[in-house]
């Protein structure tokens, strides 16, 4: 017997397109998942999945750009299946935007009604990622294992799952999960909730060089099947940051377009210009 989200889902059919014209790469999508979804509404998203009409423009051959550029409440980038990768969460203490204390979506600490895909639905019906899409990875794996590309960043660098080469220039290296740099501040917060640092907020993490395998942006330079001369590259963890919370290179306005109320406006500065290079530490 058909469940009635299975019903739901048999109704689906994921499309998109990407084409390259001139310098410039389009993700057409209507926003439908290829994989299974959980069940929406739910007791935690009251939302239904509903059909959108995505264009997203990403640079072909993208450049890193001299200054950081802080993820605000738009898209980080788009999936090869055509769904945004989108990990603001529009939740913050009081429910206060400004009180300078959003909630981490992947926490543990709230409940946004996620699905197995780390995927849930907004008001307008728009399905999104705010970690690494299981379901789309999972369909996109090969035997043996290799890396996967996920989709692009809205500053054209591309997203790869969390498997890379351990010697970054090497394709012929074994392949291992890579591991963010960042960590939960120790100590207790001065302002807003209190308390000791948790990870039930965004601002409860700081970044530690060398911590990890990847720099502030959840990336680093390396070979790729798809760059086998090299390129700058993102990775989805699963740990914070989960999906990168920022830019090495410069964003493209399609994306400012899209994703939940409620952030800083779009395409904001982060660090301070010109303070540190694109791949290295914030200013502390």
């Amino acid at each position: 017997m058909r469940t009635d989200t299975q019903a739901q889902q048999d109704k689906w059919k994921n499309m998109v397109r990407v084409s390259v014209e001139g310098d410039y790469r389009f993700i057409e999508s209507n926003g439908l998942p290829d994989h299974e979804a959980g069940a929406f509404p739910n007791k935690n998203n009251p939302n239904t999945i509903g059909e959108q009409r995505y264009r997203y423009r990403v640079a072909v051959q993208p450049q890193l750009a001299a200054e950081s550029t802080a993820l605000h409440m738009h898209p980080f980038g788009v999936a090869v299946n055509g769904i945004p990768f989108d990990p603001g969460a529009a939740e913050y203490w009081r429910r206060d935007p400004q009180s300078g204390w959003q909630y981490e979506a992947l926490s543990g600490k709230i409940n946004l009604g996620l699905d197995s895909s780390n995927a849930h639905v907004q008001p307008n019906g728009a399905y999104h990622y705010h970690g690494i899409p299981y379901g789309l990875l999972k369909k996109l794996s090969t035997n043996p294992p290799s890396m996967t590309l996920l989709g692009y960043a809205a500053d054209g660098f591309p997203i790869y799952g969390p498997l890379a080469y351990a010697d970054a220039k090497n394709s012929q290296s074994e392949l291992v999960k890579l591991r963010s740099s960042f960590r939960v501040r120790a100590g207790t917060r001065p302002s807003g909730p209190g308390g000791a640092y948790d990870g039930s907020f965004v601002q409860d993490y700081e970044y530690v060089a060398g911590l990890g395998d990847l720099d502030y942006h959840n990336g680093r330079l390396g070979v790729t099947p798809e760059y086998p001369n090299g390129t700058y590259y993102y990775v989805l963890t699963d740990t914070y940051p989960f999906i990168p919370r920022s830019f090495a290179g410069t964003i493209d306005p399609s994306f400012l377009r899209h994703g939940p109320p409620g952030g800083g406006p779009p395409g904001k500065r982060g660090p301070p210009p010109g303070r540190f290079p694109p791949f290295g530490p914030p200013p502390r």
